[in-house]
């Protein structure tokens, strides 16, 4: 309680330091409400990621995006477009990849009906801006109780010189980017992209990258002033994901800034992938309405080694339309926008097969009374397929509909109102022939053919209001709520799964002037029916909706112009997530663990800026962040201490068309963990972050 009352006198010191009547100089935000609207003015925490920052950190992976925003933490333990990405607590019960967080680009989703991520085909260098929206109830969101990540590329209308970038580095990064765009006539443009990037990463077995991106865009503009924008993009990408450390093998890396030749059983894991995708969106006004329909299709394909078995799938289709439309009208003789729309989504798999890994390292090993031999897998020594485990077809469709209205009551008081229902259903038939056994460390015979058909209703909403204090400084607070489903995954671990309801209460103040920005907000998040991962009595990974959360935070970013060349800011973000209810399954019985904190979640979070710009084109920028010590287990019998001022630093010169840069990512070359973690038997697990990486790069506009 005496923390509540600190962080409101907070915000009420922070709106009387403010109250100085000065011009504004706003972000703006083209997805939060689906209209262009000031960050001010929008009634939730959301971050803005713009183009400069972008270029000047020479940001390649989305990660490098994020990493510094309060409340969101985007860790990669493979340096590479593979991040662990959490947003206030949710996404942490994914054993890989991104769950519950809603990823999109220019307006399509990328994030697949039951909530699963692939960041493959992002092309960061195509990317003019990112935008974050914590916390669940956003009209964006479906099936998502994290929160929204847009990615917003360049658009073909958009006047932009063509360029060319080069870049090199340490480990043999090699990155090139090749951007054209020009107008075939006064109706018509057109663009091209083209990327690729390679890095050994030989500071540590397996974990070589590289990637090869083309995209085409085609806009065109109708005589009633109506476009159209279609975009085709190809990618293929290759990355080797390298295995976990003991506790004496993080040692080893600590003082040595290398990992080879660890211990760990899954020397092999991978994720090669194609991806073909195209997408078209038309937008029309017939007089206050605003019609914008949106049309995407992709098909993918990947090899994929993981922990016991082979995921190699070669038959997937995406299939999706978001049909929206504006209406601007009058409300309290204010202006107001209605934003309404339905949406469709199909993902269908067929054939996807599970293989065994074919060169393995074994050995016997008997026990028990009487004696029985088992032969266990030590370790493999390659990523080629043996026999097959399994095959799967499966079907997943999303359907739903969405409205908000956007309205002011007065001149300084303004209201979002906004809701959204959808409908989620799994239809996956497959047939397991063996599996792996983790309490015996070998394969057994699964549980031959199998079906799950299951459907779940989707309901979220928010209710926010935003006051202006002054004209430069708001308050705002809203109500939200969202479900969240089960992936098809944790259905196939657990096909009694509910779905769990996270709902959000939040309060704020922002403030924009001339020189100085600042965002501070306090929120306090109830999650019932979490979906929680449980190591069960073998060590298998299990899925139940075993606990209730209780997550409160503060959040506190800001950016001031001590100078018209120099910048300052910095970003501070404390958690305090705990397990309300939870039983975990430790050696075949439940063990409370009510009361405990939510592992991987470190209390205190922070990080730091300044940037120098001459207006005879230099510009340097140097950034340091610290990750405080989390708890390792849900038992909460161990920390790790996190890491303390990681540096990045950036100089460059610019000039005319050209620009001449060198980033340094770990520029004091600390050796720290990207991701600390104990399971129930007290087997400890570090994956290490990476150790300095500089690259030199330079790019010509003409």
């Amino acid at each position: 309680m005496r923390l509540k009352y600190s962080i409101f006198a907070l915000i009420a010191l922070n709106a009387n330091l403010l109250s100085a009547e000065t011009i504004n100089l706003e972000q703006m935000s083209v997805t939060a409400t689906k209209v262009e609207k000031a960050t001010k003015e929008i009634s939730e925490s959301i971050a803005v990621v713009d183009e400069k920052t972008i270029e000047d950190k020479n940001i390649l992976n989305i990660q490098d995006a994020l990493q510094n925003i309060p409340g969101v933490i985007a860790e990669s333990s493979s340096n590479s477009p593979s991040p662990r990405l959490i947003i206030r607590g949710a996404g942490l019960k994914a054993r890989y990849g991104v769950r519950e967080i809603m990823v999109m680009k220019d307006g399509v989703p990328m994030t697949d009906p039951d909530s699963f991520t692939r960041f493959d085909f992002i092309d960061m260098q195509d990317v003019s801006s990112i935008e974050v929206q914590k916390g669940p109830g956003s009209i964006n969101a479906v099936n998502s109780t994290g929160g929204v990540i847009q990615l917003i590329t360049k658009s073909v209308f958009d006047e932009d010189k063509n360029s060319i970038k080069v870049g090199v580095g340490n480990d043999n990064q090699n990155n090139v980017n090749l951007k054209l765009r020009g107008a075939i006539d006064e109706n018509d443009f057109a663009s091209f992209t083209f990327s690729s990037r390679k890095i050994d990463n030989s500071w540590r077995d397996n974990n070589e990258f590289d990637t090869t991106q083309a995209t085409l865009k085609y806009g065109h503009i109708f005589d009633d002033e109506s476009t159209i924008e279609n975009e085709l993009s190809y990618t293929e990408s290759n990355l080797n994901l390298p295995a976990s450390m003991t506790r004496e093998e993080f040692e080893i890396f600590k003082q040595t800034g290398k990992q080879h030749d660890t211990s760990n059983q899954w020397q092999n894991s991978a994720r090669d992938s194609k991806i073909f995708s195209l997408n078209s969106k038309y937008e029309k006004e017939v007089g206050n309405i605003t019609y914008k329909p949106r049309f995407y299709f992709n098909s993918w394909e990947h090899y994929h080694p993981v922990t016991g078995l082979i995921n190699d799938s070669d038959d997937n289709k995406v299939f999706g339309t978001d049909l929206e439309f504006n209406a601007a009208h009058k409300l309290f003789s204010k202006d107001a926008m209605f934003v309404g729309g339905v949406t469709l989504k199909m993902d269908k798999t067929n054939d996807s097969k599970k293989y065994q890994y074919r060169d393995i390292q074994t050995q016997t090993v008997t026990s028990g009374w009487p004696p029985s031999s088992v032969t266990q897998i030590v370790k493999t020594l390659s990523n080629e397929k043996g026999a097959l485990a399994g095959t799967e077809d499966s079907q997943t469709l999303l359907y739903g509909t969405y409205l908000m209205e956007s309205f002011k009551v007065t001149d300084k008081l303004g209201f979002d109102i906004s809701a959204r229902v959808d409908k989620l259903k799994f239809d996956i038939d497959g047939n397991e022939i063996t599996t792996y056994d983790y309490s015996t460390k070998s394969y057994k015979a699964g549980i031959g053919e199998y079906a799950i058909d299951n459907s779940f209703t989707l309901l979220s909403g928010k209710v926010g209001s935003t006051y202006a204090i002054t004209d430069n400084t708001n308050i705002y607070a809203s109500i939200a709520g969202a479900n969240q489903a089960p992936t098809t995954s944790e259905l196939g671990e657990n096909e009694d799964l509910e779905k769990s309801q996270s709902v959000n209460y939040e309060v704020g103040l922002k403030t924009r002037t001339d020189d100085y920005s600042s965002d501070l907000a306090l929120f306090q998040n109830f999650v019932d029916d979490e979906i929680i991962q449980i190591k069960d009595a073998n060590g298998d990974s299990i899925y139940d909706n075993a606990g209730k959360t209780d997550k409160k935070g503060l959040e506190y970013n800001l950016a001031y112009d001590l100078t018209s060349s120099i910048q300052v800011g910095g970003a501070y973000a404390y958690s305090n997530f705990k397990f309300d209810t939870f039983n975990e399954s430790v050696r075949g019985s439940l063990v409370s663990r009510d009361g405990n904190y939510m592992p991987f979640i470190p209390k205190n979070q922070y990080s730091l800026f300044a940037a120098y710009n001459l207006s005879n084109g230099f510009k340097t920028r140097v950034t340091a962040r610290t990750y405080g010590s989390y708890y390792m287990d849900n038992a909460n019998t161990q920390k790790y201490e996190g890491y303390d001022l990681i540096t990045d630093f950036m100089v460059g010169y610019e000039k005319s068309n050209h620009n001449i840069q060198l980033n340094i990512n770990n520029l004091f070359d600390k050796y720290y963990a990207s991701e600390a973690s104990k399971d129930v038997y007290g087997i400890e697990s570090y994956k290490a972050a990476s150790p300095r990486m500089t690259m030199l790069t330079y790019t010509y506009k003409f």
